[in-house]
């Protein structure tokens, strides 16, 4: 079964527009996971305009399923992350002013830098996921750099399933074919949604984990929460 870990950026981002504690960040995390939940992801930025970094020191008492800390490797990123030590940290080249994640890693032009990022959290017994779009160079030049996981960019996908187009899968498949013969664990994540995950899941082979935020949090509003994470964990079944 493809492992759900849920992103609660989107809770974070409610509790700030309102100041105070609600809701209470910690207590959704605890009961994401006791609904079924299999990890707790989070996005900070260095504007903490959703998750705090303090969010992120809370977690880690909290988080006793997968703490994935999704960012760009930048100085107060690195050490946040080295101080915690999640379970894993997905390497996301974001811009500051960036709005959410678009797009992955140019594996090759950035193979030192990423190299040197990967080889630091592996030190520190932190898995590491490098973000990317079903492009087989890049795939390829994250397999070169060392990281054990990658984690698909799934926007492309979304927007083309979105419209009907079933076969914005296919790059999606031939990536993943390609990771599993590298020995490279594969992730996934953006715009998944319950309307697309299954077709997603069923499609592609080796299939580890996926971050899913936005979109759960928004359908957790009509259907509930308990009910929207076990509806997650059907599909990915």
């Amino acid at each position: 079964m493809t492992k759900l870990s849920v992103n609660i950026n989107k809770i974070a981002t409610l509790r700030n527009a309102r100041g105070g504690n609600v809701p209470d960040l910690l207590l959704v995390a605890a009961d994401i996971q006791r609904f079924g939940g299999q990890g707790i992801t989070i996005h900070p930025r260095p504007d903490e305009r959703h998750i705090r970094y303090q969010d992120a020191r809370d977690l880690k008492d909290v988080v006793h399923t997968e703490y994935n800390i999704e960012g760009n490797p930048e100085g107060s990123f690195i050490d946040l992350v080295l101080q915690i030590k999640p379970t894993q940290v997905t390497l996301v080249p974001d811009a500051i002013d960036a709005i959410t994640s678009n797009a992955g890693w140019d594996t090759l032009k950035h193979a030192s830098y990423l190299t040197e990022m990967v080889q630091e959290f592996q030190r520190n017994g932190i898995r590491t996921s490098i973000f990317v779009d079903p492009v087989l160079e890049m795939i390829e030049g994250a397999k070169k750099i060392g990281t054990e996981r990658i984690e698909l960019y799934t926007e492309a996908f979304a927007h083309q399933y979105g419209l009907g187009n079933k076969n914005g899968i296919d790059p999606y498949v031939t990536a993943a074919v390609l990771a599993n013969e590298l020995d490279l664990g594969i992730n996934a994540g953006h715009d998944l949604s319950l309307d697309n995950i299954q077709f997603f899941k069923q499609n592609i082979p080796g299939l580890l984990e996926v971050s899913i935020g936005h979109a759960l949090i928004s359908e957790a509003i009509y259907l509930g929460l308990d009910n929207v994470v076990n509806m997650y964990l059907h599909k990915l079944k």
